[in-house]
């Protein structure tokens, strides 16, 4: 039988920890023992227990002189205090010194063994905690862009060698799935980093003010312009302008935008000044460009100026392996910004999280385990704690397709139930998207995404 932990008794009564022994071992523990604290000490650094069981009163060097040198030692180790003296001051002075927990003599079994029980799985969540930090500091995070992956690591190795280069990069990806970060990252790896990283928010201006919040415009530029403005490829001179959603131009800036690229210069609007600049351009974008070209929705010459070097991202149903590192990087910063101390999630957690189909990718995921830290009233996160679009208890309309449906494939159901969990929200809402996502737990856009990618029609919901 495979062990289910190392427990080190110290204990100078020996009907004490040979009854202590024999009900862990009869339940799969590996059991070492020390009869003072002085063997225990001598042992400890040779061993690795994962919960000490031990005694408040020895003769020699007591259990709280004990445990202090303990935790001298080992600041982690794990610690249940066994005394038959019912004291609160006790208790309270073990707690202090960093007890886990406290038990009375006599003890029942199944007391004991809950108790080791919770303290081992203390144990292991702490090492996983370690763990899992130290391999998002050494190996599976590029200036916060985190994962193990294959298709990952693929993206790590394309921004290490294009960063220090002159090139133009085009991110190709779905929302929230990163093209920012990566863009960033470009950014602090090269020459550039010490100079300005400037967004263009291409969809969130109208192109008459996108035009002027880009290239600046001259006073009486036109109604309004009373000052003269700098435009944002001036002040990414040196630096880096990242034009976001560059799909969102229409043909008359992508043509100014190309010529930009071109000659390295421009004019302001109604200006008569040439005006030079060197900025290195990345553009990210949600949509095929070549799609819009083949409608004449986007330039051929200047989708080639773009495309040097193509990174696409992959969207997070394409690497579930990562979402466990993403989770712990999620919960510890969170957990950080909203002074909470979570140690983890729970396995159910774990397999819902695993087989939801992410339409809203990496930002969706961040915005769930934002939540579900700030509403947790424990240290473990558990279904409760998620939206419950997420969950199978989530039906109303859709008890009766699980139940009558052939269709046993995980995925088929999964996004069934997506799909009736927003329409039964939608109804709620009467048909208001923003009410509806507010219900389901998710931003507007990821809603809006969602509504597309599984075929919903709005118009139809009463």
């Amino acid at each position: 039988m495979e062990k289910k932990g190392i427990i080190h008794i110290i204990d100078d009564e020996p009907i004490i920890y040979e009854v202590l022994q024999d009900i862990l071992t009869s339940e799969g523990y590996a059991v070492e023992i020390s009869s003072n604290g002085e063997e225990a000490l001598e042992k400890h650094s040779s061993l690795n227990v994962d919960l000490i069981l031990l005694d408040l009163l020895m003769p020699g060097m007591d259990g709280i002189e004990v445990l202090k040198r303990l935790k001298k030692i080992e600041p982690s180790v794990v610690v249940i205090i066994i005394t038959a003296y019912a004291s609160i001051e006790s208790a309270i002075s073990a707690m202090k010194t960093g007890a886990y927990d406290y038990i009375q003599k006599p003890f029942k079994h199944d007391e004991l063994l809950l108790a080791v029980e919770r303290a081992i799985t203390h144990r292991r969540l702490q090492e996983e905690n370690l763990r899992l930090k130290d391999e998002l500091k050494r190996k599976f995070s590029f200036e916060k862009i985190i994962g193990k992956s294959e298709l990952m690591n693929d993206i790590f190795e394309i921004i290490k060698a294009s960063a220090p280069t002159r090139s133009t990069i085009l991110i190709q990806g779905e929302s929230g799935t990163g093209k920012e970060l990566v863009a960033r990252a470009v950014h602090l790896n090269s020459d550039r980093a010490g100079f300005p990283f400037i967004i263009v928010n291409s969809g969130s201006l109208p192109p008459d003010l996108l035009e002027s919040h880009v290239f600046g415009h001259v006073k009486g530029a036109f109604t309004g312009a009373i000052n003269d403005k700098q435009g944002l490829f001036e002040a990414a001179h040196k630096g880096t302008i990242f034009f976001d959603e560059i799909s969102s131009l229409n043909l008359d800036t992508q043509a100014k935008l190309l010529r930009v690229m071109q000659d390295r210069e421009f004019m302001k609007l109604g200006g008569i000044k040439t005006i030079r600049v060197d900025a290195r351009v990345i553009a990210a974008t949600n949509t095929d460009l070549e799609d819009l070209i083949r409608i004449q929705k986007f330039r051929e010459d200047l989708f080639y100026r773009l495309n040097v070097i193509k990174i696409e991202l992959p969207p997070l149903r394409h690497h579930k392996e990562d979402i466990p590192l993403l989770t712990k990087h999620f919960l510890d910063m969170y957990s950080t910004e909203n002074n909470r101390d979570i140690l983890g999630i729970s396995d159910e957690v774990v397999e819902i999280l695993d087989n939801y189909d992410w339409p809203g990718n990496i930002r969706e995921l961040e915005n769930l385990i934002e939540r579900a830290v700030v509403l947790t009233k424990s240290k473990i996160i558990t279904r409760e704690n998620l939206p419950s679009f997420l969950l199978p208890s989530y039906k109303e309309e859709t008890t009766s397709f699980a139940s009558s449906s052939d269709d046993l494939n995980l995925k088929g159901q999964i996004q069934e139930y997506q799909r009736q969990a927003i329409i039964n929200a939608l109804k709620k809402s009467k048909g208001v998207q923003k009410k509806a996502a507010s219900l389901l737990g998710v931003k507007p856009t990821t809603l809006n995404e969602m509504i597309k990618r599984l075929d919903i029609d709005v118009d139809h919901i009463a």
